[in-house]
């Protein structure tokens, strides 16, 4: 017989049929005639009730049928009579997959912090929070490839190991195969990297934007989407050192465009996740975040406003609140700002544009003042800047000009000062974080709950 999952068997409104199916025991009550056995197989957030009447099944058996054990049920799938399901199996034969001893499973019916559950991030997955979340982060994922599938971009893979900086930031991952008790050492006593397996200093990329504005100076419009790295020994809930980052360039696009598709494209997952991930969301609605779906759908229904930074810095200084950072024009805004805008004045999603060129980076389109840029910040709801953008300089003399002021070495980048040589066009971007996108859509507050083995400073675990 084939097996039957969870999600099938509650959706199928088929009864009284002979139904196989596998999961892991997540409660068992009863009485002495009677058990009642909650079994989920991570398909969907319910789990259904197999009722095994005692007399038909060995005492030895049932008692390992215990929270965490893992069973294969054959049995009717009948019409339930109980509150809070619609369907159960009356349990025919009953097979034990997996033990799972009560006295050491940490997974017991009773809360656990999520403290706790992320150092056992390898059995997190088990329980109906982060099964919610993950079912959230694989739909979301697929809609990704989805949006930009039917709108005509194509899907490039940027490397993960680079020898350049894409934000001339620093805090790189070094990537080496040498000895480091042994490392080679070069005439001015710095490490030969000549010996080095790529034969000079590379890194784990922090993105993948200068090499897709390769791609979209031929292709029109790409987008990447995969993992990026930080080495920023930063301990907050808004921060990791491995993520995942989606980051369309478009060829033809300006500032405009470029926040057009930013707002569709935002809209358009809140909206798929929305009609794919109902049941998933109105759980995490009831027990992580009261306002979750209200949120959701203020998204979706309001236009993003469009102001400058300057205007915004304005803003902020004229409207008496406190602030623990400061307000001024030249500095960069930070999340508290940003979520004032967002929740207290506008009342609505807020894109930011036109910062000043001294706090953005050196690819950034210039504007005719001299001092600002063509960049955007997309700002939420609890999480302030969600996405990061700007219009992308064409003209390479400015940008030559530009990345000597920041001491950018050109013959580094003479790959992406090329593109600006043969057939250069006005073109744009943007960079959405993955992880703080599923913060928001889930309601979870700290991004080490939405990516499944978080890596972080002084833990690399699992």
């Amino acid at each position: 017989m084939k097996r039957s999952t969870v999600k099938e068997l509650l959706g199928s409104g088929i009864i009284n049929t002979e139904v196989l199916l596998k999961g892991w025991v997540r409660t068992r009550r009863g009485n002495n005639q009677v058990a009642f056995i909650a079994v989920n197989d991570g398909t969907i957030i319910h789990s259904i009730q197999v009722v095994a009447e005692l007399a038909i099944f060995p005492e030895a058996l049932m008692k390992r049928v215990t929270t965490g054990s893992s069973i294969s049920v054959t049995g009717k799938l009948v019409e339930s009579m109980g509150k809070g399901q619609s369907v159960e199996i009356q349990a025919s034969e009953i097979n034990i997959l997996g033990d799972a001893d009560p006295e050491i499973y940490p997974l017991q019916k009773k809360g656990h912090s999520f403290e706790f559950l992320r150092e056992i991030a390898h059995l997190r997955f088990r329980t109906n929070t982060f099964g919610a979340v993950f079912r959230i982060r694989h739909a979301l994922a697929y809609g990704i490839h989805k949006y930009f599938n039917d709108r005509g971009f194509f899907y490039l893979h940027t490397p993960i190991i680079t020898a350049s900086d894409a934000e001339g930031a620093g805090a790189m991952f070094k990537v080496t195969t040498l000895d480091l008790n042994n490392a080679p050492v070069g005439e001015e006593g710095g490490i030969d990297y000549s010996q080095d397996f790529f034969g000079r200093p590379t890194n784990l990329t922090v993105s993948g934007q200068l090499e897709g504005e390769l791609g979209a100076l031929a292709l029109s419009s790409i987008y990447t989407f995969g993992p990026t790295f930080r080495a920023e020994n930063s301990n907050t809930p808004r921060h990791v050192a491995e993520f995942w980052m989606i980051e369309p360039e478009m060829a033809f696009y300006d500032i405009r465009d470029n926040m057009d598709l930013a707002e569709d494209f935002l809209k358009y997952l809140i909206r798929y996740t929305l009609d794919h991930c109902n049941e998933d969301l109105e759980f995490l609605n009831n027990m992580v975040d009261k306002g979750l779906l209200e949120r959701l759908r203020f998204v979706l229904e309001n236009p993003f406003e469009r102001k400058s930074y300057t205007e915004a810095v304005e803003i902020l200084s004229a409207s008496g609140q406190k602030f623990e950072f400061p307000v001024k024009w030249g500095l960069d805004l930070q999340a508290e700002h940003e979520r004032y805008l967002v929740e207290k004045h506008f009342k609505r999603p807020v894109i930011l544009t036109d910062y000043p060129r001294e706090i953005k980076a050196f690819y950034m389109k210039q504007n005719e003042d001299g001092k600002t840029v063509r960049a955007m910040d997309v700002l939420f709801p609890l999480i302030g800047e969600i996405i990061g953008g700007s219009q992308r300089e064409e003209e390479l003399e400015k940008l030559q000009h530009r990345m000597r002021e920041m001491n950018i070495p050109e013959d580094e980048l003479w790959w992406y000062l090329e593109t600006r040589k043969f057939g250069t066009v006005e073109h744009s971007g943007f960079g959405l974080g993955f992880e703080r996108l599923i913060m928001f859509i889930t309601g979870m507050n700290n991004i080490r709950d939405v990516i499944p083995f978080p890596r972080t400073p002084k833990s690399a675990e699992f």
